[in-house]
């Protein structure tokens, strides 16, 4: 039998009175059979994600002391219409992604949205969506479950032929600097600054997932997550002033692992719970950033996007200094996350863009098309009717389970060798033949950015498929 002491508790975070005295009552009441570490774990959970014990039979009045403050449950309506929207490339998008946009422009704390080129359905908002809400509300579904999912480029100090010596080399890069799915790690993960802050100590649900989070850090996700060798075209005139010309360079795509998507599954489950939504809306409930769990939602937000950016940071790091090259210029950008910013006339809003590139003018991003076709360096032109904002690939034609029972892994492998890409892992759920067509989207947007260079993929790098 286990013993639980009140400095066991200070140390496991549960420093607020009433909460270590229900918890000790519980422990006394309930785990009499229980060891030491079974409590210990059970109590680290309770803390760290206190949501899903809020009608356990055992733990329910502990947990409802430890959920952050917020305001009571409300029950809102949905405008009788959808305010007006921009759509771009309407005619490639889905009667699903439109009917999910419509929804989102229905919510009465809504005031624009906008829908990009490679929009297709998602949970809430769709991907490629956009959407402003007022300035004290954040949707946390309308960020995503993959919290500050990015694209990086690092350009090097190299040409493309390089990989006709070194191509070995570069395959070696990849696979032993890289990793992907929920246990993918990478060997070299030096200790940062980030993991010393005091979020990790003062929230909960972050306290829970430090060490998982810094288990993971360096590491991709899967499905369309990856890590490409590539070759970058920048025309003479360029916007990041380098010569014009054929480069080597690394692309990636991921976002904050593990440590977003229980931040989004904890948050939200505190949103629904408080701001209550017709049926088909449910997925747009939304947190006050006046009340506690706004706040701490957006702190966790924050902290997500500064993990998923030292993630990429070490993955170019690494494949940059196994290859032997040096950086010589670095664009990066979120593509799920929340912004505060100002519309026309001064509004302030909360801008969420699930699934697309932030376009102000000037601004430089990422659009990538697919593992065996090309993408594009781009400059945002500041078109406010997109929201400042352009797609962030080619987008689905295909969901992943038509793609994999419909292409087959032969005709991947052909494809790939007719345009001389390699690809380590990947699945055919992200073969070419699942996206749109690259061009046509960038066609459907060029008021919204201008092109500055064009990615050609050579070693893709992706999760190993089922």
């Amino acid at each position: 039998m286990g013993k639980i002491q009140p400095k066991t508790l200070t140390l496991l975070g549960y420093n607020d009175n009433m909460a270590r005295s229900i918890a000790m009552a519980t422990i006394a009441k309930h785990c009499k059979h229980d060891s030491q570490e079974q409590i210990v774990r059970t109590l680290e959970d309770v803390i760290g994600r206190p949501e899903h014990y809020l009608n356990d039979g055992v733990w329910a009045q502990l947990a409802s002391v430890l959920m952050p403050a917020s305001a009571p449950a409300v029950a809102y309506g949905l405008r009788d219409t959808p305010l007006p929207y921009a759509i771009y490339g309407a005619e490639g998008i889905g009667e699903l992604a439109k009917q999910q946009m419509a929804t989102a422009m229905r919510l009465p704390v809504t005031v624009a949205g906008a829908l990009m080129a490679d929009g297709c359905d998602g949970y809430g908002l769709p991907i490629g969506g956009v959407l402003a809400t007022v300035g004290n509300v954040v949707i946390p579904y309308a960020v995503g479950q993959d919290i500050a999912c990015r694209m990086q480029l690092t350009i090097l100090d190299a040409e493309p032929d390089f990989l006709n010596n070194h191509h070995e080399r570069a395959v070696r890069a990849l696979v032993e600097h890289t990793a992907f799915g929920p246990d993918g790690v990478v060997p070299s993960r030096p200790h940062l600054p980030l993991f010393d802050r005091g979020e990790f100590r003062n929230i909960p649900v972050l306290r829970k997932l430090r060490e998982k989070a810094i288990r993971q850090l360096g590491s991709s996700g899967k499905g369309n997550h990856f890590v490409d060798i590539c070759e970058v075209v920048l025309p003479p005139a360029n916007a990041l002033r380098l010569d014009g010309g054929r480069y080597l360079a690394i692309l990636s795509h991921s976002g904050s692992r593990g440590l977003g998507a229980a931040i989004a599954e904890h948050f939200t489950a505190i949103a629904k719970a408080t701001c209550r939504l017709p049926r088909q809306a449910g997925p747009f409930a939304w947190l006050s950033l006046d009340c506690e769990a706004g706040q701490q939602y957006w702190t966790c937000m924050e902290l997500a996007g500064d993990y998923s950016a030292a993630c990429h940071d070490i993955i170019h790091e690494n494949v940059a200094r196994a290859l032997r090259l040096r950086p010589l210029a670095t664009i990066s950008h979120h593509h799920n996350y929340a912004w505060r910013e100002t519309l026309g006339a001064g509004t302030a809003v909360i801008l969420h863009r699930k699934g697309a590139t932030p376009a102000h003018s000037g601004e430089l991003g990422i659009i990538p098309g697919s593992m065996a076709t090309e993408g594009y360096i781009v400059s945002g032109r500041g078109c406010a009717a997109s929201l400042f904002s352009a797609s962030h690939g080619a987008g689905r034609t295909m969901s992943r389970l038509d793609a994999r029972n419909s292409i087959s892994r032969h005709a991947l492998m052909k494809q790939l060798a007719e345009r001389g890409v390699t690809l380590i892992g990947g699945s055919t759920e992200e073969a070419p033949l699942a996206y749109k067509d690259i061009r046509r989207v960038m066609e459907a947007q060029k008021e919204l950015v201008n092109i500055e260079g064009t990615i050609i993929p050579k070693i893709v790098r992706m999760s190993n498929e089922l």
